[in-house]
């Protein structure tokens, strides 16, 4: 079980002013004017986010399974672990067993957290929680209308070599790679 740990909450920056100025499907961007600790003003750029599913499917003989899609921002193709945005309200949890399903075509017999992390706290609220999946049966994958996924299943010292080459590029697939190692050593 992933242990919480204690976050100290310390505000060296005191909100002024904040304006909301795109408001998106998947997220919205604030301009913030705050107050510095030293009262020196500075504006702070923020990409609201909901946050964020990623799941390591662990297939038998330490196996596992990515998928790769097109990411339209990067112009390139990425190999990665399922994950996909919470809906509104939605547990963390249940968003993973819904997005494992939907992008590869497996239901979880045991899914479990395994990590939680903020991808770029400098300008951005969103925060991944990472789960493992076991006991993998095949269903139906049914991905969204702008989704394009293709499924790959190595094991794991492939996935570090592709890793430590350069043919996995996603930050998320890192962690939850690197985690997974841990777990099982």
């Amino acid at each position: 079980m992933l242990r919480q740990p204690q976050e100290q909450t310390v505000k060296l920056e005191r909100p002024k002013r904040s304006s909301r100025i795109y408001e998106g499907r998947i997220l919205n961007l604030r301009v913030d004017e705050v107050e510095l600790e030293n009262q020196r003003k500075t504006v702070r750029e923020v990409v609201e986010h909901r946050g964020a599913a990623a799941i390591v499917p662990l297939l038998d003989n330490n196996r596992i399974l990515l998928v790769r899609q097109f990411r339209y921002a990067i112009n390139s193709d990425l190999l990665e672990i399922p994950a996909g945005t919470l809906e509104p309200n939605e547990e963390p949890e249940t968003c993973a067993t819904r997005e494992l399903e939907e992008e590869t075509g497996y239901r979880a017999e045991e899914i479990s957290k395994i990590l939680e992390c903020y991808v770029a706290p400098g300008y951005s609220t969103e925060k991944i929680h990472f789960f493992l999946a076991r006991g993998l049966t095949q269903a139906r994958m049914h991905t969204e209308e702008d989704e394009v996924i293709k499924l790959e299943i190595m094991t794991l010292e492939e996935a570090f070599q592709r890793l430590r080459s350069g043919q996995i590029r996603d930050a998320k697939t890192a962690c939850g790679l690197y985690r997974l190692r841990d777990l099982l050593n």
